[in-house]
């Protein structure tokens, strides 16, 4: 049976592409090992623990590379497994944990960071890794910020508590590997899927079509995003987690693409449904990624309880998160939009309504009820009367067109063609460029 420092060491052998690894700061008595090399042939850095406790020397190493990275404009891949740290160095554990933390967050947004937890990862380490930029775990890992049998000595006993599985229901991991070796896979797709920093252009792949045109007749958000998106180029990330709303990597026309997109108009977005989403589209934001949205729902959850629990602040984050990204924005309006879910998710450069969307700023019956009081007051039937004048709002005042021709849409698009639509989009949207006012960062709601 292989040693876990031979599992480490062949875990940077899969990663990177054969005779590219190149060590750097090697030394036979640490415990993380530290290099650079291409990865499917991109440029990248990577560090690998070996599964046992860390030195000072370790973290200073692991700040290195990090710093190299941005110097150099490549993404930095940090493989993680260790028992803890080194507790006879006095109390430098304490504070290089803390010099680990202020390293990504400096780095943060100017190269991509992936964690890939092939082990355990506990404490100040579980800090850094849900610090990076997208987290992948295989399924046999620990990550935990207090120690299961820690929590299970104070009474607090949770059944698969540090594992995979409860990490992708948290949202913490983006995805979740069978093994080690699936695990090193998925992160060299997400290097090759994420642009190398914050300057340099997303990447692309040569493409195929879609297998078929957008079907509203059994809608749901995957379905929705494989006819818009190129043949077999989605990924998904926290599948596991805010469930209806999706988030994904794709590509249009050969073009990498952040996709966010909502179950459909029978389900709600809540809090945590909209923290997923914004985390996304800052990602997206933070490397010039393009960002189509699809919509189609019923809108936030209508839920006092939901709102107490952080419905409120997490929509407020959402809407800013959109309303402050610079990277190029296309929203397609598939179904329903409706209210506060138009605000914070249809703030684009481009809008694309499907010919049969509802757009409005409430919903058809509650507009209904409001425009026309006497006539439902007058009617025979109130329930029919009702009806039948929120199908008039509708198909009057909520339909595609109208949404055109007040601006809370800019084109209009059959099923057959909405896919043409958006790959137009991505296009002449390439060259955007956006200046903002000088400041120190917003303040949008967390």
């Amino acid at each position: 049976m292989a040693s876990k420092k031979n599992v480490k060491l062949d875990a940077l052998k899969a990663f990177f592409d054969e005779g590219t690894f190149c060590e750097l700061y090697a030394d036979k008595s640490g415990n993380v090992t530290a290099g650079f090399g291409s990865a499917e042939g991109n440029p990248v850095y990577a560090l690998a623990q070996k599964g046992e406790a860390l030195k000072s020397g370790d973290i200073a190493k692991m700040i290195r590379v990090m710093e190299l990275a941005a110097k150099t404009g490549n993404p930095v891949v940090t493989f993680y497994d260790a028992t803890g740290s080194v507790l006879t160095e006095e109390l430098t554990a304490l504070t290089d944990a803390a010099r680990l933390v202020e390293a990504g967050a400096k780095i943060s947004g100017v190269v991509p960071q992936i964690a890939v937890v092939l082990g355990t990862c506990g404490a100040t380490q579980a800090l850094a890794a849900a610090g990076a930029d997208l987290a992948v775990m295989a399924a046999d890992a620990e990550l935990f910020l207090t120690a299961p049998f820690t929590a299970a000595a104070a009474g607090d006993k949770t059944e698969k508590a540090g594992s995979a599985e409860l990490a992708a229901k948290d949202g913490v991991v983006a995805l979740v590997a069978k093994d080690g070796a699936e695990a090193v896979a998925k992160a060299k797709q997400l290097v090759g899927l994420l642009p190398g920093n914050n300057l340099a252009g997303p990447a692309v792949f040569s493409f195929a079509e879609p297998g078929a045109a957008l079907s509203m007749a059994k809608y749901n958000a995957l379905a929705a995003v494989e006819a818009i998106v190129d043949a077999g180029s989605a990924v998904e990330l926290y599948a596991e987690f805010g469930k209806n709303v999706r988030t994904l990597f794709a590509t249009v026309a050969g073009s990498v693409v952040g996709v966010v997109a909502t179950e459909g108009e029978k389900t709600s977005i809540c809090s945590v449904c909209a923290g997923k989403a914004a985390r996304f589209v800052r990602l997206c934001d933070a490397f010039s990624v393009p960002v189509i949205t699809v919509v189609n729902t019923d809108g936030f959850v209508k839920s006092t309880a939901d709102d107490i629990a952080g419905g409120i602040r997490a929509a407020a984050r959402l809407a800013a998160t959109y309303a402050d990204a610079t990277t190029a924005k296309i929203c397609v309006v598939t179904g329903r939009a409706v209210g506060a879910a138009y605000t914070a998710l249809c703030n684009a450069d481009i809008t694309i309504a499907l010919d049969t969307a509802v757009i409005a700023p409430v919903e058809p019956t509650a507009a209904a009820t409001i425009l026309w009081q006497s006539e439902i007051a007058a009617a025979a039937s109130i329930p029919a009367e009702t009806a039948a004048l929120a199908a008039k709002y509708e198909k009057e005042f909520a339909c595609a067109d109208a949404a055109v021709r007040c601006g809370a849409a800019d084109m209009t698009a059959t099923a057959d063609a909405v896919r043409s639509a958006v790959v137009g989009a991505v296009d002449i949207l390439a060259t955007k460029r956006v200046q903002r006012l000088p400041k120190k960062h917003g303040n949008m709601s967390l």
